[in-house]
């Protein structure tokens, strides 16, 4: 029940593919169910380089192929600290220090006046983190990816579920991890070239 991703013919074409560098190896699946079970089967089996490709968000997928949780949460938390505290600095300073007026007995450090701004300037610091982590975190922009190599991975953004054990993985073997995707019961499993 596995399908390879290129057809060779003749002993020089196998020998070419056997010492290509590999990416890793990708099976393919139908729904969400089957690949968040192949991704704990995986994990459990002990492969811990995984990813995951889908159409749609998977809940649970990132934890059943033992993903820790992303850092963007606390990023975001930190440039909207820094950012209500900039805003009540900045005002603190030109009403008290640098240019303080007495209008009417009224203290120059008013916390109900600085609110609007100091919460200005949380939501611009942490809107902006949240856009220009993610996408670093995420890697983006990423032009070209080795899984394009693979001619179903196109399914990915329309019906099909892949999951992919990278070679970086310390038990990377390709016989056995075909093996174990098959047992998965994997559509198809392919073979990544870099």
């Amino acid at each position: 029940m596995h399908d390879s991703h290129t057809k060779h013919t003749g002993p020089a074409h196998a020998h070419a593919a056997a010492e290509a560098p590999l990416h890793g190896v990708m099976a393919e699946y139908n729904d969400e169910h089957a690949i968040v079970a192949a991704g704990k089967r995986m994990f459990d089996l002990g492969y811990r380089d995984m990813d995951g490709y889908s159409p749609v968000p998977v809940h649970g997928l990132d934890k059943a192929m033992g993903h820790k949780r992303t850092k963007l949460p606390m990023l975001v938390l930190a440039a909207g600290l820094v950012g209500a505290f900039s805003g009540f600095a900045m005002q603190t300073f030109a009403a008290a220090v640098h240019y303080p007026q007495n209008i009417a007995g009224r203290p120059y450090i008013s916390i109900p006046m600085q609110a609007p701004i100091a919460f200005e300037l949380t939501i611009l610091f942490a809107s902006l983190t949240a856009t220009f982590a993610m996408i670093g975190l995420n890697g983006l922009p990423m032009p070209y990816h080795p899984t394009f190599n693979v001619p179903a991975f196109e399914k990915a953004s329309s019906n099909s579920f892949f999951l992919c054990v990278e070679a970086t993985d310390e038990k990377f073997d390709v016989a056995n991890i075909r093996e174990a995707f098959e047992s998965t019961g994997a559509l198809a499993v392919y073979e990544v070239p870099e």
